[in-house]
């Protein structure tokens, strides 16, 4: 089991050090894949028959101060429309795909919670009707903590959806106003509150530290406030500023000022701490759950299995075995709803960007994102994409590593077996998605 321990919050100088472990390995990885360009297909047989599925709701009722997701702002949103297209390109890729059995449904955004509990229903019910998906599935659906949202919950589970995932984001109204939310710490406390009755232990909250002008103080009465009315499952995110948000113009400009590095990193640690203490387990960088209640679908983009993405700007990376294709694809779905909706129809999805993955591409995204995990890289995962070459092939005999294992910034047992040790602590800032050619799919349907 390969694991990675930082024994404080990152800083810019254990950033810049993580950067070259990860360089490090890597170069270990194309070293050996050099020498093992095989592929063992009979490892991969039941990685294949299986995906998670993930389908964008892009529409949200407006644009957040800090959000550069793919999302659009729309008064007149043709719900039968998106309904017909989301089926279709499920039905598509789902298909092209040739996977036996979806093992979890995620419907993220965007703002899925405004479309219609219709909506949800055909496409849960197209993907029940193309591949096996188990009554006790896990089915998410992230949902903005407004009384308009909180009166559908219970139509949404009727719908097929079990789990929900609320945006609350702040527990302090001027923050909330400040970040662009529509909604009130009055709101998010009676939505949670619903929430939990209809989803008892399958209700998560997403909240943001390294607001503008926050301080410790306030830090430390939002998680007491969350602690006291939350489920069994919280998602803890560092405020980024992106480029082309309003937030980004505001700080850049002078109007608004950050908390530094240090600040940050002691709200990060206190956070920590005080959920732990709550029964809470880190089990990935910024996802904390209790009794049980990690998210199968988040889990399923860190340990490499197959997800196929649905919808305007999703991401997918899977193998079109109804192609006779051997090799991993990454995916993303043409941006603009008006523009994905034209092609679904003509085409039957709206795939604009494929790029075929190697074996080492897939060896370094798992990489990336194993480690985001308290669990770490598992040397069986590991093995269905590096053709036999175990983890200790590939890395125990390099000298920096051995360095960095010194340093105590990465755990490595030297067996082949997964490891039950956790690590004291993890924090490894990195993005799920890399960098997509620009070579656009010409619009040919796929068949």
């Amino acid at each position: 089991m390969l694991k990675v321990r930082l024994c404080s919050y990152y800083t810019p100088a254990l950033r810049n050090n993580f950067k070259c472990l990860l360089k490090c390995m890597c170069s270990n990885v194309s070293k050996q894949w050099e020498e093992t360009q095989c592929f063992s297909e009979r490892s991969t047989i039941g990685w294949l028959e299986k995906a998670a599925l993930y389908i964008h709701w892009p529409y949200c009722e407006k644009r957040c101060s800090y959000c550069n997701f793919n999302k659009y702002i729309s008064n007149q949103v043709n719900h039968d429309r998106m309904c017909k297209c989301l089926v279709q390109e499920t039905t598509t890729l789902v298909r092209l795909s040739g996977v036996k059995n979806i093992e979890t449904i995620f419907f993220g955004g965007g703002t899925p919670s405004l479309a219609k509990p219709r909506t949800i229903e055909s496409v849960i019910s197209c993907v029940r009707d193309l591949v096996a998906v188990p009554h006790d599935t896990e089915v998410t659906l992230e949902c903005n903590p407004t009384t308009l949202e909180a009166q559908r919950l219970r139509e949404f589970k009727l719908a097929g959806i079990n789990r929900v995932s609320v945006g609350v984001q702040a527990l302090n109204d001027r923050d909330l106003l400040l970040l662009g939310r529509n909604h009130s710490v009055k709101e998010a406390l009676r939505v949670i509150d619903e929430a939990k009755n209809i989803y008892s232990g399958s209700t998560s909250i997403d909240i943001i530290f390294g607001r503008p002008y926050q301080t410790q103080y306030a830090w430390q009465d939002e998680l007491k406030k969350l602690l006291d009315i939350c489920d069994d499952h919280v998602s803890l995110y560092q405020l980024t500023l992106e480029r082309g948000t309003s937030l980004f113009k505001l700080v850049h400009c002078g109007k608004l000022s950050m908390p530094t590095d240090a600040e940050v990193a002691d709200f990060y640690e206190v956070a920590v701490s005080m959920l732990t203490d709550a029964g809470f387990q880190r089990y990935e960088v910024s996802n904390f759950a209790r009794n049980g209640a990690e998210s199968i679908h988040n889990n399923s983009y860190w340990n490499g299995t197959q997800y196929i993405g649905i919808g305007p700007g999703a991401h997918g990376r899977f193998v079109p075995q109804q192609t006779a294709s051997h090799s991993r694809e990454a995916r993303i779905q043409t941006l603009e709803p008006d523009v994905w909706m034209k092609e679904v129809e003509r085409y039957g999805h709206g795939t604009r960007k494929i790029v075929v993955q190697s074996h080492l591409d897939m060896l370094e995204e798992y990489l990336l994102t194993g480690l985001r995990t308290a669990r770490g890289i598992n040397n069986e995962q590991w093995c269905i994409f590096s053709g036999g070459a175990s983890l200790t092939d590939v890395l125990s005999h390099s000298v920096p590593l051995k360095e960095h294992m010194r340093n105590k910034l990465l755990q490595f047992d030297g067996s082949d077996t997964p490891s039950t040790k956790q690590p004291s602590c993890i924090d490894v800032p990195l993005t799920n998605h890399p960098s997509f050619s620009d070579t656009p799919l010409t619009g040919h349907p796929i068949k």
